[in-house]
């Protein structure tokens, strides 16, 4: 795949583009409540510096391609598909400098009905080229703090990918922004801690804040993984909609493993 027919592929299916499904004012949302402090915006991140919404408009105009006007409240807003190739080119570089050395891996997801694909992909992907894949802390249990409350979770894998499943409601994998997980699969390596994580929302901030280079994608309305990578704190946030269905990331996936030298998974 050239980079050309990926961008095409990322603006076809509103992954990148002019208008993508994020709108504006989730997006100012999200900035604003990640300039209060608010915990699911911050997803396991303490930032470094004094992130205001004005000041987190400005990193993700740079880094995703926001419409930069602080002026404009509402309406479609955008992802540059160049700096989503760019992104995806920065993280086939950091697999591959983890496949040559055979580096451990840790795979997890906030994103347990849209993105496990894509993980499954690059972790299986580095399990061929020699990289060991951890599964810590399966069956850990502990309690996620919502708007409704505290709800009981636990740590499970969907084959080499940490989920989070409901105690409450059938044990079905959920959407999460906590950085609980991670810290759990972290404390439990007894052989030794990952050379990368892969991940998204609190497994991207959560595992970076702990000093493991971690990689994945990121939504134009979550800030905290750029906050970190503009800080140093993660390697590679990927702007890209994390809403879309699962197989619109598998040329994702595949373009990356092609730019890493790595044979693509098949599943």
């Amino acid at each position: 795949m050239t980079r050309a027919e990926l961008v095409a592929h990322l603006l076809h299916r509103k992954l990148a583009g002019p208008a993508v499904p994020t709108s504006r004012q989730q997006n100012l949302r999200s900035y604003r409540l990640f300039g209060q402090g608010d915990p699911a915006a911050l997803m396991g991140l303490d930032p470094e510096l004094r992130w205001g919404p004005g000041t987190v408009l400005e990193l993700m105009a740079e880094r995703c391609g926001v419409r930069p006007e602080f002026s404009y409240r509402q309406g479609p807003d955008r992802i540059d598909p160049e700096l989503t190739v760019d992104a995806l080119d920065r993280l086939a570089g950091l697999l591959r400098a983890t496949a040559r050395r055979r580096g451990a891996v840790l795979a997890g997801t906030g994103h347990p009905g849209r993105l496990t694909g894509f993980h499954t992909a690059l972790a299986r992907a580095l399990e061929a080229a020699g990289c060991p894949l951890l599964t810590p802390a399966r069956g850990a249990r502990f309690h996620e703090p919502t708007p409704g409350g505290r709800l009981p979770r636990t740590l499970d894998y969907l084959g080499p990918v940490a989920v989070v499943r409901g105690l409450d409601d059938g044990r079905a994998p959920v959407h999460t922004h906590s950085a609980q997980p991670v810290r759990l699969a972290l404390a439990e390596c007894r052989e030794g801690l990952p050379a990368l994580v892969l991940g998204d929302h609190g497994w991207l901030c959560g595992a970076g804040r702990l000093g493991i280079p971690a990689a994945g994608l990121a939504d134009s309305n979550d800030p905290a993984p750029f906050v970190a990578e503009a800080e140093g704190t993660v390697a590679v946030a990927v702007p890209v909609d994390d809403g879309a269905y699962p197989a619109c990331y598998k040329p994702l996936s595949d373009y990356v493993l092609q730019q890493a030298d790595l044979a693509p998974y098949k599943d």
